[in-house]
């Protein structure tokens, strides 16, 4: 699977937690840090794919996606452990936790597998 495929999903559902946020509790940090790391996530997301059309990987993606995810485990497992609200910290500090754990492995594998040229 070609991280890509991921990224996009994953940054759509960080903006829409981030709008669900605000409108729910007002808070501007949702808004902001759901919208911010979603946009940055959807960007790295399409600089890998824009590079998997080209034949190649795109390791700047990579590392985008890696720090955003493993920044994201952090900072809402931090949260998870002062409140023990589910919602939305321990969510994201999970999803965020096997996004960094699958990005991981997409480098330590060498990236996208590029499938040979058909003739």
């Amino acid at each position: 699977m070609h991280d890509f495929c991921f990224t996009i999903p994953y940054g759509l559902v960080l903006i829409v937690g981030g709008v669900v946020g605000y409108v729910k509790k007002g808070s501007t940090a949702s808004l902001g840090g759901g919208v911010g790391i979603g946009l940055v996530l959807i960007l790295a997301g399409y600089l890998s794919l824009d590079a998997f059309k080209k034949r190649k990987n795109s390791y700047l993606a990579f590392v985008i996606e890696t720090g955003c995810a493993a920044a994201l485990t952090w900072v809402m497992a931090q949260r998870y452990m002062q409140t023990s609200k589910i919602m939305p910290a321990g969510v994201v500090a999970g999803i965020s936790a096997i996004m960094t754990a699958f990005y991981l492995y997409k480098i330590a594998t060498g990236g996208n597998h590029i499938p040979a040229k058909a003739d």
